[in-house]
């Protein structure tokens, strides 16, 4: 694989919990696409519809190394990220929108910003540098991007090198800045000893400044084999002197800093024709961060022993008189000092009162970091929290994170440490230059800020609260969607993962906790029982691999682990929840009948094998590895080998069709294989690849089309010569895409899901951006009986291989009862709920929950529809009208509904033009329900 080398890298270096660097590398490991493909002509492209596209509720997740706030206009800010693009927040908001969904397949990698630059006079121009990688991995160079209207839409230059906006060093700077004095002039200090470039038509075009020293010379760790800490982080950042220059002429004395512990600090003194080294600058340490105050004629360093982010164990804070070029070390704690044990990062000045300034341990994992103010220029500072007596300290902030309730990761406080931090690798902690009182600070998981910073002054308590609302910054691995009451399950690198019981709300807590896993590479549920979910992931404790839930994720216990685990694996659970298939690293593939507690080797599938199970026959379960199908039908006990041939050899994503027994569609891979869609009717005894999909690399399922038999089906994939999200409809048939040229979200090959309750809607993994949310806006389809599609294989049994022969699927077979009408004093609750509506019909479904204490076998609810409503096709229960009356009797397969249960019709109906969807007298076995 071209991106192997990015996990060997990272796996050594610790990076488990530090935000989105070692997730996003290891994504870009698997299979990152490379240069793009020529333009598809207009005809070739498929069918288009409208989507709605948002995010589901996470809030945060990953590192912002970058927060700028506009000169320009007061409110106005913007946030980088590593991975997942950039944000705007605007006036009078509390949400950030994002501004890099543009960002495509083969481009992928700009959606890494090395550095945001807000034009200081001009509130509606901003300008990007984005790009991810210096290495290898990242196939293509970076780009500056400029905007005109706060960065709703962009034009791009390319730049003739690599950028790394995920690379070490990432949180210094700003690297890329727009003088003060002639918003045409920018400067753009660069990696890889690229050094310092400059653009005088307002970024449009660039040129080297030749007569600029120093690229730079320092490397986080020159001996690295993995390629990702051998960069030279290069020139740092720009800051402007505009005094002394006429207006609309470029500033004349410049400041630059430089990744090199002794010659770290130029100034150019005739708008950069020249440069020298600063007389008298401190030596030893890497100046992450520069604050110049032009009215007090001083400049400020904040410095590190590395350049971070995840380490820096020394480091001093200096102020220069840039009149008489006299040198104070003002470090809260100096490095000399037996108590120094970070270095500082974060600097910013109160702009309202430049002489206050404020700076922050760049990383300080124990007990939390700490930030510092001085109200006199550095001469005193005081710290947000102090030691009482150990281990108890005294601080000057209260902390709420209700805005993300998971930051604690489920931990209580445990004296000196709190729970949640106040954050770690903070590089970017910063006051509004028209609000002394508002700040927003990044760290390696969210934004945190606040609106009465100086209470701090006081004696008060600086209040500081989630601000990262609207910002989904996760590297999302695996994603399932139950059907009824949980929304959604997740799996992500760095933060775990979670149980949505609702996609538009935080989750209240953070459920994976028994066993806590630093990232989550596989989630599955039961389709029958989806209160049953199994997930697996990295974790740091022995036997921490696999969680269980049988309570809808509530609660989890870790599983027990065959001998010789290594990692995570994939993991399936059947469709009854009665067996867990498991294949981990180091173990084989195993399956347990005890919920995780002991384990049987299976035999007939390799190591290492990507398993899933059938959606509707417990017995069925699916393997695939290098190239070959297998399949169980007795449980995952044994496996066969399935003759089909052609099938890709390399990165695999295939799943199950609910409701569909032996139905399953496979799409990949990129490694010079085959590489497309394909679909089996016959548990993967044969495989047809699906027409006009050239390329696929995620599958997924959700809710039928109203009056459709056959579950939706979303691709990530390039149909016609288009890359981007698919739909259809008619079981692969025929495709719309379901995105456009504004969304796109960078790579989107990992995972995806519809949603089972919700025709329309699908979720996807992005690597960054968090789990994207589409809807769909406008009509469903017509209701129309599915094509049959009969093409010719293109994958064939071979004559003389193995054969097997699929079980039939599974049905139940209840016991023969009379109509069961409950007690007549025994309650029940009914709910009416329109999913769509178009011209003359719509799509609903009625929930029925038994209220008594007896068991309702078998059920059959009942109500009436509005004057002229015609039900035109049912699910879920045999639905017939007569009348205005329908009933909905139970289907074979879930006869009877027990105390407390609940059963859901789902229907699409016609109605007059002008009427409102409307039903009422509901019943369960002619018993009258009430409202839920």
């Amino acid at each position: 694989m071209r991106f192997r080398p990015v996990i060997a890298a990272l796996a050594g270096f610790g990076l488990a919990a530090t935000g989105l660097g070692a997730a996003a590398a290891s994504n870009a490991a698997e299979r990152l696409p490379g240069s793009a493909p020529a333009a598809v002509p207009a005809a070739a492209q498929a069918a288009a519809e409208t989507y709605e596209w948002g995010n589901v509720e996470i809030v945060g997740g990953g590192f912002v190394p970058g927060i700028v706030y506009s000169e320009a206009q007061q409110g106005l800010v913007y946030a980088r990220t590593d991975v997942g693009g950039a944000y705007r927040r605007d006036p009078g908001s509390t949400r950030w929108v994002p501004l890099l969904d543009h960002v495509g397949w083969t481009d992928w990698g700009h959606s890494g910003v090395l550095s945001i630059a807000p034009d200081p006079s001009d509130a509606s121009r901003v300008y990007a540098v984005v790009g991810s990688y210096t290495n290898g991995w990242d196939p293509n160079n970076g780009a500056v991007l400029r905007s005109a209207d706060k960065g709703e839409t962009w034009t791009r230059t390319d730049l003739p090198f690599k950028v790394g906006g995920n690379m070490p060093g990432r949180g210094m700077g700003e690297r890329l800045t727009v003088d003060p004095n002639d918003p045409d002039t920018l400067y753009l200090g660069t990696e890889s000893g690229n050094g310092l470039w400059r653009s005088t038509n307002a970024g449009a075009t660039w040129a080297k400044v030749a007569s600029f020293p120093n690229p730079g010379n320092y490397v986080a760790d020159p001996d690295d084999t993995g390629d990702y800490l051998t960069s030279n982080q290069g020139v740092l950042w720009v800051k402007y002197d505009a005094a002394g220059a006429a207006a609309g002429s470029p500033s004349r004395t410049i400041y630059v800093g430089v990744a090199d512990k002794e010659n770290n600090l130029y100034r150019s003194t005739d708008a950069g024709a020249t440069w020298q080294r600063v007389a008298g600058q401190p030596t030893g340490f890497v100046p992450h961060k520069a604050v110049l105050d032009t009215a007090g004629g001083q400049l400020y360093l904040a410095t590190s022993d590395t350049g971070g982010p995840y380490d820096g164990a020394k480091g001093d804070v200096w102020r220069m008189d840039t009149g008489t070029g006299t040198w104070t070390n003002i470090s809260p704690v100096p490095s000399t000092s037996p108590d120094a044990y970070f270095g500082y990062s974060g600097l910013t000045i109160d702009r309202q009162d430049p002489d206050t300034i404020m700076v922050v341990s760049q990383i300080s994992w124990y007990p939390d970091i700490q930030i510092y103010r001085s109200t006199d220029r550095g001469a005193t500072w005081s710290p947000i929290w102090e030691w009482a007596g150990y281990p108890a300290r005294t601080l000057r902030y209260s902390l709420d994170h209700s805005g993300a309730p998971w930051l604690d990761f489920g931990k209580q406080a445990a004296p000196p440490e709190a729970s949640p931090k106040l954050g770690w690798m903070t590089e970017s902690f910063e006051i509004d230059p028209f609000d002394s009182d508002d700040f927003l600070y990044g760290t390696g998981a969210t934004v945190y800020g606040g609106e009465n910073l100086t209470a701090w002054d006081t004696g008060g308590t600086v209040r500081i609260g989630v601000r990262a609302q609207g910002i989904e910054e996760t590297a999302v691995q695996d994603l399932a969607a139950p059907p009824g009451d949980v929304d959604l399950i997740s799996g992500m690198y760095d933060i775990g993962g979670f149980v949505h019981d609702d996609v538009t709300r935080v989750p209240g807590s953070f459920q994976y906790t028994q066993p806590y896993q630093t990232g989550v590479l596989g989630v599955d549920f039961a389709q029958e029982k989806p209160a049953t979910m199994v997930r697996v992931g990295n974790s740091e404790a022995a036997g921490g691999h696999l969680g269980v839930s049988t309570s809808s994720g509530g609660s989890w216990w870790a599983g027990q682990e065959p001998a010789g685990v290594t990692g995570p694996g994939t993991v399936a659970v059947n469709a009854d929840g009665s067996r867990i298939l498991w294949s981990p690293a180091g173990a084989g593939v195993h399956v347990s009948t005890t919920l995780g507690s002991s384990w049987t080797a299976s035999s007939g599938v390799p190591a290492g094998a990507r398993v899933e199970a059938d959606r509707s026959d417990p017995q069925r379960f699916y393997a695939v590895a290098a190239g070959t199908f297998y399949r169980s039908t007795d449980g995952g006990t044994t496996f066969t080998a399935s003759p089909a041939t052609g099938l890709p050899t390399g990165d695999v994503n295939f799943g199950a069709v609910p409701g569909r027994a032996g139905e399953i569609f496979l799409a990949g891979s990129e490694d010079g294989s085959a590489y497309g869609l394909w679909r089996s009717t016959d548990g993967g005894t044969t495989f047809t690849r699906a027409p006009g999909v050239d390329e696929a690399d995620a599958v997924g399922f959700g809710r039928a089309a109203p009056g459709a038999s056959h579950p939706a089906v979303y691709v990530s994939a390039k149909v016609g010569g288009v890359r981007g999200l698919f739909r259809s409809d008619d079981g692969g048939s025929t495709w719309v895409r379901i995105n456009d040229a504004e969304h796109q979200f960078a790579w989107t090959g990992k995972t995806l899901t519809g949603d089972p309750d919700v025709w329309g809607r699908v979720y996807v993994g992005t690597n960054g951006r968090g789990i994207v949310m589409g809807d769909a806006t406008g009509n469903p389809p017509s209701p129309s009986p599915t094509p049959t599609v009969s093409p010719s294989p293109t994958t064939s049994p071979s004559p003389t291989g193995p054969t097997s022969s699929p079980s039939p699927t599974a049905t139940a077979s209840p016991t023969p009862s009379d109509p069961g009408t409950p007690d007549p004093d025994a309650g029940c609750t009914a709910r009416f709920t329109v999913v769509n509506t178009w011209g003359t019909g719509f799509q609903g479904q009625v929930t029925v929950t038994n209220g008594s204490t007896a068991p309702v076998d078998p059920w059959r609810a009942g109500w009436r529809f509005g004057e002229g409503i015609q039900l035109s096709n049912g699910w879920g229960a045999t639905v017939t009208q007569s009348g205005t009356a329908v009933t909905a009797a139970a289907p074979s397969w879930s006869p009877k509904l027990a105390p407390g249960q609940s059963a859901t019709v789902g229907f699409t109906a016609t109605m007059p033009a002008g009427r409102t969807p409307s039903a009422s007298a509901f019943t369960l076995n002619d018993t009258t329900c009430g409202a839920p």
